[in-house]
């Protein structure tokens, strides 16, 4: 067996010319030079070699074998002073013979269990059929004793060409990153739910605030922006805060599996950092002093997995660094103390991944149907999470609708910017370096000042100093509180885009909508669709202009999760890469779009009484309310916007009831009645069903021009007050 010597234990080594089912690397040369066998393992029928630095106590076995067979021997040496780690239960026989036959690298976490400075500790890989490996060499100093130390073992494996998965591989992966999760929520047993659910329960979103006291029920019900001046003014306590959020993220994750990473000791330090510094200097950090916010788990938060929903990501992409706006975050005095689920490949309306599993609906995890309700994607699990009040303040990305409609289905606040107004750097996904089309990053929330809040902060740091591409346009706080903006709106209503009519609870909040718009002395016109069916088809063109490789690549190692199988399945142009010329084309087919939309918006002004374009455009966010798993088919009431860099925020509107519903009262003309105008919206159509939406929430978008995300949440207000007033005199 070849093997190329470092010079250096400090850098990576590389053992090359190997083909074999698997090796194992164990540390434990002794002072007199001696090698020792691994703790708890035995392997019989290897082939044997070593490698280690000229000089010094450190060395590491190599095990070389076709399939061995694994027992737990009778060591003698189990006792000895120099034995520093061992494999612990969780991970049995079986389990790494199953490993073993898998084509795919793989980690597996162990613990120390007696350490001494002299050796370091290097690291339990499995990897199958591959013509290298990396070794690092790791001080004692970087892996504390008694703690799981996976993120640090995952820095370590060779991000080399992936190799198709076996399901042994993607099962152990899975058990894995479960496993850490639940050691770490199992540290507080005080937090976990206290009574079972019955599996008849539908609604569950009560469940997470009945186990709490009555004071961390009153922290829990107030927003970021109330929870700030409470810190401020020390009615509470930055500890309290953070402790009672753990507290329902806990159950939270019980009920809905939302959660990804979980460092609720983390945050909890960092809340007392924050309190000792209020006590001592009487002033906060920033705006967020002690206010817990909850992060999409492919922003990069340091020292955290970053999987992304990716299997073969997992426990690979630890962050050394913080996202842009994490960094902001912190500086602001925000805590961090959860990541949250979102789905293979981003691409989705749906949360759903072979790491973790679905991410459910609390509303309706039991729906007449065979599947539950989804919270939607690809932000699913911020949506499910600060649904049952697990956080105040969620971070969550949308390319297609992935803010919106997540926010909509949880009858959330959801804000997408147009692009280059807040920090974008610091994310993880398999189309990054893509800009044809871009997402945005922004906050779900509860109110809609708290959207407001989250965008002054981003933007009161002056991110575009270290992130080039954003624009250097400082927030207008006056503008998001109405300054500027007419006293009478002019409001164009979308009712249907010409491809899938909405359900009959959206219709109904679209004509609830218009008369409180007309009763507050607003003006109200109907926008006519353009180009929707069109938008759609271009918009996937962006997606993949590689046709699909990129992902492909990621999923050899992934099988795909049905919501990614269908979109994959849109791919154009035959799977097949768009040239470089082509690509050319396709941009300009994109900015002539944007042109014929944006003449159209101007167009308006022939219609309205103030002879100005329209204000804004109120809309559906989705066809449907939240759907059954995986029967999400369009999402061109948001993409649409995606496709123009318009920011659309979303907001609730009340809650469906099929008690005493009626068909809704829309104008004449605005929504298609006849046969289904294709497929898709024959499917939409067949998924109505009054009592699986029972108590769903029901939410609109608001859609504002390129670069007014002040005049959008502005206007925002206006139409909240109207609807409210109406509301009253109702």
């Amino acid at each position: 067996m070849p093997l190329k010597e470092s010079p250096d234990p400090a850098e990576p080594a590389w053992v090359e010319g190997v083909t074999a089912d698997f090796l194992i690397f164990y540390s434990s040369r002794d002072e007199s030079g001696k090698l020792w066998c691994p703790d708890c393992v035995a392997v019989e029928n290897v082939v044997q070699a070593t490698f280690g630095p000229p000089e010094g106590p450190s060395g590491v076995i190599v095990y070389v074998g076709q399939r061995p067979a694994w027992k737990t021997p009778s060591n003698p040496f189990r006792a000895a002073p120099w034995n520093v780690a061992s494999i612990p239960t969780v991970i049995r026989t079986r389990d790494l013979a199953n490993a073993a036959g898998a084509p795919t690298d793989r980690a597996l976490p162990f613990q120390i269990v007696h350490q001494r400075p002299a050796f370091p500790v290097t690291l339990l890989v499995l990897a199958p059929s591959r013509r290298y490996l990396l070794i690092r060499w790791l001080s004692p100093s970087t892996m504390p004793p008694n703690s799981d130390f996976s993120p640090i073992m995952a820095s370590a494996i060779s991000k080399g060409p992936l190799r198709r998965s076996s399901p042994a591989v993607v099962e152990e992966v899975s058990r894995a990153k479960k496993e850490e999760r639940e050691g770490r929520l199992a540290k507080r047993p005080e937090w976990r739910l206290k009574q079972q659910v019955p599996p008849e329960l539908t609604d569950v979103s009560s469940l997470p605030t009945s186990q709490l006291t009555p004071r961390e029920r009153d922290v829990v019900g107030l927003d970021a922006t109330a929870l700030a001046e409470a810190i401020r003014t020390r009615r509470y306590t930055a500890v309290e805060v953070i402790r009672a959020f753990c507290h329902v993220a806990t159950i939270a994750q019980d009920l809905t599996n939302c959660l990804t990473e979980v460092f609720f000791d983390e945050g909890i330090r960092r809340a007392q950092e924050l309190d000792r510094h209020l006590e001592e200097t009487g002033e906060v950090v920033g705006p967020l002093h002690g206010v817990p916010v909850s992060i999409k788990d492919h922003i990069l938060v340091k020292g955290h997995d970053t999987a992304t929903g990716y299997v073969s990501w997992a426990f690979r992409t630890v962050a050394e660094k913080d996202a842009v706006a994490v960094d902001i975050l912190r500086k602001a005095g925000a805590v961090i103390y959860v990541k949250t689920a979102n789905p293979q490949t981003l691409l989705s309306i749906e949360t759903n991944n072979n790491i973790y599993g679905r991410t459910l609906n609390p509303y309706n995890r039991l729906s007449p149907h065979p599947t539950a309700l989804t919270p939607g994607g690809s932000s699913g699990g911020e949506s499910a999470l600060i649904a049952v009040h697990g956080s105040p303040l969620g971070v969550g990305t949308d390319i297609g609708g992935s803010i919106r409609i997540p926010a909509a289905y949880m009858g959330l606040y959801g804000l997408k910017g147009s692009v280059g107004r807040m920090p974008h750097g610091g994310l993880m996904g398999s189309h990054d370096g893509m800009d044809a089309i871009v997402g945005a990053l922004g906050p779900l929330a509860t109110s809609a000042r708290d959207l407001t809040l989250f965008c002054r902060v981003m933007l009161q740091y002056e991110p575009w100093l270290v992130e080039p591409p954003l624009l250097e346009m400082p927030w207008k706080q006056d503008v998001a509180e109405g300054a500027g903006i007419p006293e009478r709106l002019t409001i164009a209503i979308l009712w249907d885009d010409g491809v899938v009519t909405p359900h009959p609870p959206i219709l109904d909040a679209l004509k609830r909508a218009k008369d409180a718009l007309l009763a507050a002395g607003h003006d109200v016109i109907t926008w006519d669709p353009l180009g929707h069916q069109e938008s759609w088809g271009l918009i996937l063109k962006l997606y993949f202009l590689d046709g699909g490789e990129e992902y492909r690549q990621v999923l050899e190692n992934d099988p795909p999760v049905p919501q990614t199988e269908w979109i994959l399945s849109q791919v154009p142009n035959g799977g097949k890469p768009y040239t470089v010329a082509e690509t050319f084309k396709i941009n300009l087919e994109r900015e002539a779009f944007r042109s014929r939309v944006l003449a159209h918006w101007v167009a308006t002004k022939a219609r309205t009484r103030t002879g100005r374009p329209v204000d804004a455009v109120l809309s559906p966010v989705a066809a449907t309310l939240a759907p059954r798993h995986d029967a999400t088919r369009w999402w061109g009431y948001t993409s649409y916007w995606n496709l123009m860099d318009y920011p659309a925020v979303v907001f609730p509107v009340g809650r469906f009831r099929a008690a005493g519903s009626e068909p809704p009262q829309v104008p004449a003309g605005v929504v298609h009645v006849g046969e289904p105008r294709n497929e898709t919206e024959r499917m939409v159509r067949a998924e109505w069903d009054a009592e699986t939406y029972e108590n769903i929430p029901v939410s609109l978008q608001l859609v504002g021009r390129r670069l007014n995300e002040e005049r959008l949440l502005g206007m925002l207000g206006r139409v909240e007050e109207a609807l409210l007033r109406l509301q009253n005199q109702q």
